[in-house]
Parts: structure tokens; C-alpha cells; sequence
């Protein structure tokens, strides 16, 4: 049966990104992915229980990819604030693959203030991201880069930049040279954090 393999799955997501780009989240209905696709509506569910469950794995994928990045560069990086500045090189980057996601994503917010299941699913990678950067703050500290600061905050500090950053580049993508001023950003950041002489 051609539509229960996992070439079938990666059609469905593929097809469910570009309809979401398209039309939006509302405005996208499981019969249109399926045509997309060329899925049965019985494939469709085979493989995902609703067209929220297809979201969700969409975004998830992404945001994997996006965290196996970071880590592979604060691994790599021979300091902190070296892998800072490296993450910051890649802010094209994570714009040209957030212009078809990340729409979908702040419209599919609006919807979890309603339902707590995609209020969890929604809060999740916000957390992750603040974990994953407190602890580079620590390590940041540990290594003598960095005074003491509280972690947590700065944390919350750099993801909200991070988001910020993201949002008016697709809100006024021609206004400024968006990674340019990310790069200036965490200089600043870095200027505060770094101790004298590290």
C-alpha cells in the first residue's frame, strides 16, 4: 500500500508547508493537502490523527533542525562568546527558512490563549531555547568569559532578541539589513556579559 510508507509522510508535510505558506493555517483544509499530495483523505489519516498533529510535526522538524545547529556550533566553538557570535552568522540563514514557517507559527499562537494542548505545544520550544541558552551562560561564566549574571535572564534577554529580530525582519524585511543589526546586537550583549580581558 504506496500510501502508508514514509516517502507518503513526507509528502503529506511537504505539501502541508506549502499549503500553510500559501493560504495561512485557517485558510488550509486536509482535502487541499491531500490533492497536494496526491493522498487519499485514508492515507492523511493513516498518518496524522488531525491537520494540527501535521503542524505541530512541522514545526517541530524545523525547530530540530534549528537546535542541531546551535549545538553543533557551541560545541565546536572554542568559547561562549566565540559560539555567540557564530550563531548570529547564521541569522540569514534562520530568516530564509522562518519567511514560509514562522507566519504559520504567530498565527497558530493566537490559537493557544484557547486550547492547552496547543498552548504546551506552542510554550515548548520557548523553553527549550531559554534552557538551552541559560546553560551556555553558565558554561559562559565557568570559563572565565563571562562576569555573574544571572543566567536565566540572560537567557530570556537573547531569546527575546532572537524573536524580536525575526519578527520585524518579516514584518519590514526591506527596512534594515536585519542580520547586520543582529551582529551589532550581540556585540552589545557581549560588551555587558564579557569580563575585562576575557
Amino acid at each position: 500500500m504506496p500510501e502508508r510508507g514514509d516517502g507518503t509522510r513526507q509528502r503529506l508535510l511537504e505539501a502541508a508547508a506549502d499549503c500553510f505558506s500559501a493560504n495561512g493555517y485557517d485558510a488550509t483544509g486536509v482535502s487541499e493537502i491531500c490533492h497536494r499530495a496526491g493522498v487519499s483523505k485514508g492515507g492523511f489519516y493513516h498518518h496524522f490523527p488531525s491537520k494540527q498533529a501535521v503542524f505541530l510535526e512541522l514545526l517541530e522538524q524545523w525547530l530540530g533542525a534549528l537546535e542541531a545547529r546551535l549545538t553543533q556550533i557551541r560545541d565546536e566553538s572554542p568559547s561562549v562568546p566565540a559560539a555567540l557570535h557564530k550563531m548570529v552568522d547564521t541569522f540569514d540563514q534562520v530568516l530564509g527558512s522562518a519567511r514560509g514557517r514562522l507566519p504559520i507559527f504567530f498565527e497558530f499562537m493566537s490559537k493557544a490563549q484557547r486550547d492547552p494542548a496547543v498552548w504546551a505545544a506552542t510554550i515548548a520550544p520557548y523553553r527549550r531555547y531559554r534552557a538551552f541558552f541559560a546553560e551556555m551562560i553558565r558554561r559562559g561564566i565557568a570559563e572565565g568569559s563571562f562576569r555573574e549574571v544571572d543566567a536565566e535572564a540572560t537567557a530570556l534577554l537573547l531569546v527575546s532578541l532572537a524573536v524580536g529580530l525575526i519578527l520585524q525582519s518579516l514584518l519590514d524585511p526591506q527596512g534594515e539589513d536585519w542580520a547586520e543589526k543582529a551582529q551589532r546586537s550581540i556585540q552589545l550583549i557581549l560588551y555587558v556579559l564579557q569580563r575585562e580581558g576575557a
